[in-house]
């Protein structure tokens, strides 16, 4: 009976034994949890913008809370507006009209708010918050 409950006891510190040893493994410890990976753009947010040309001309576009936009050339003049919408990544432009929607990849977003839109022909342009 003696040698039984000896060899209970040694079972039982072995096992504690190979637990404690087991955790110092670094395999065996809890993976930390990873930093999420960064995610793409949401999509650009209701605002005014101003929007640089690969000419170096700069227009304007403002995005409403409602879905809609409104695109102003250098002087200011309306010359486009109708609906907006972020789908599969990218901003979309759905003038009124008969015109076709044309939805823009997007850049990351630099610190200063500014990121590059290209639309399918790869035309690119530089789009900036307006300061208030």
């Amino acid at each position: 009976m003696k040698k039984l409950v000896l060899l209970a006891a040694l079972t039982a510190l072995s096992a504690c034994s190979q637990k404690a040893e087991e955790s110092k493994d670094p395999a065996a410890a809890p993976a930390e949890t990873a930093a999420p990976a960064p995610t793409a753009p949401a999509g650009t947010a209701p605002g005014n913008y101003d929007v640089k040309m690969a000419d170096g001309t700069v227009a304007s576009t403002v995005i409403n809370v409602d879905g809609t936009y409104a695109d102003a050339d250098p002087t200011g003049k309306v010359v486009k507006k109708g609906k907006f919408a972020h789908k599969d990544g990218k901003d979309c432009f759905d003038p009124d009209g008969d015109e076709a929607e044309e939805c823009w990849s997007l850049s990351p977003v630099a610190a200063d708010g500014s990121f590059t839109a290209t639309n399918p022909a790869g035309t690119k342009v530089t789009v900036t918050p307006k300061k208030s």
